[in-house]
């Protein structure tokens, strides 16, 4: 199968996701679901006004916007009987359902796992939590989910926002594995399975690098790698990423040091002398450095 076949644009073409998920992580992954092919309907909270309930549609709109796109808004008071009677119809005509409530609100709703199997065989369910088992009803979010896992080194925030982003992908990935799991033959063929994921764990995974010593300052790329650093130039910054032998050695060559400074890169001297060549260059002279000499880096303004 080329890359090019058109299965691979649409493999979820005919398959129903229902999703309750609000804010960021739910929404996102369903945004992908629907680029895979997906027909997606999102039930919301019901407002006096029609207009949408859920957070990211307050304080982002357009980020709401693009992660709607081509979605069915649907809106329900889940509590009430009519809201309820909107949910099931919809569940009845579903193959997956994302939630991102607290265990015990699914419960009070009538949508935990247990209910809503018995009730829908078929249906599979992926729950995104804020932190797993005995820890979900916890109250977090991504800022406090990066903290806890040595993601937050400062008091600036993070540049995005890792964990929900993160979760998104373990998310959408969930989906696929639960509708494989489903179609598989045998006596479960058919059935749907549940599945829990935790944006504690999405951050967990994304500090693997860290907690294996890559990305802490005594890291190859964390800052002990002459070659994989972040500068400043003549007029602004230069990410530069020169780590395999071959790349460090152009870099050093490019800054007039020997040879030998490539099998030196973690030595103060080797750090001091590519940091003041590259504070004599322009950008626009590194950006032609780099196109030259196949050197991977990328300007920044200041």
């Amino acid at each position: 199968m080329s890359t090019s076949d058109p299965r691979l644009k649409q493999p979820l073409k005919g398959i129903r996701i229902l999703t309750l998920a609000l804010n960021l992580p739910g929404p996102a992954a369903v945004m992908r679901l629907r680029a895979l092919g997906a027909r997606c309907t999102k039930l919301e909270p019901s407002s006096a006004s029609g207009s949408s309930t859920d957070p990211m549609a307050i304080y982002k709109p357009q980020a709401y916007q693009v992660m709607h796109q081509g979605l069915k808004v649907l809106q329900a008071d889940l509590k009430s009987p009519a809201g309820q009677k909107t949910l099931h119809k919809a569940l009845a005509a579903t193959d997956v359902l994302v939630t991102s409530f607290r265990p015990s609100a699914l419960k009070k709703l009538g949508l935990d796992w247990k209910a809503l199997h018995q009730k829908y065989p078929s249906l599979c369910m992926v729950s995104i939590v804020g932190a797993s088992a005995e820890r979900a009803e916890e109250p977090g979010h991504d800022l406090t989910y990066l903290a806890e896992n040595d993601l937050v080194n400062s008091l600036e925030l993070p540049a995005t926002l890792y964990a929900d982003m993160g979760g998104s992908l373990l998310t959408t990935e969930a989906v696929l594995k639960a509708l494989w799991v489903r179609q598989q033959p045998g006596k479960s063929q058919g059935v749907g399975v549940f599945q829990e994921i935790a944006l504690s764990d999405a951050a967990a995974y994304l500090a693997l690098p860290r907690t294996w010593g890559l990305t802490t300052p005594q890291g190859d790329v964390g800052g002990a790698h002459a070659g994989y650093r972040i500068y400043p130039c003549k007029n602004g910054r230069v990410a530069v990423a020169a780590l395999e032998p071959h790349f460090a050695s152009r870099l050093c060559e490019a800054a007039g040091l020997a040879a030998k400074a490539a099998h030196d890169m973690r030595k103060a001297s080797t750090h001091r002398a590519i940091a003041a060549f590259l504070l004599t260059q322009t950008r626009q002279q590194l950006n032609q450095l780099a196109h030259q000499k196949d050197i991977p880096l990328h300007t920044l303004a200041r």
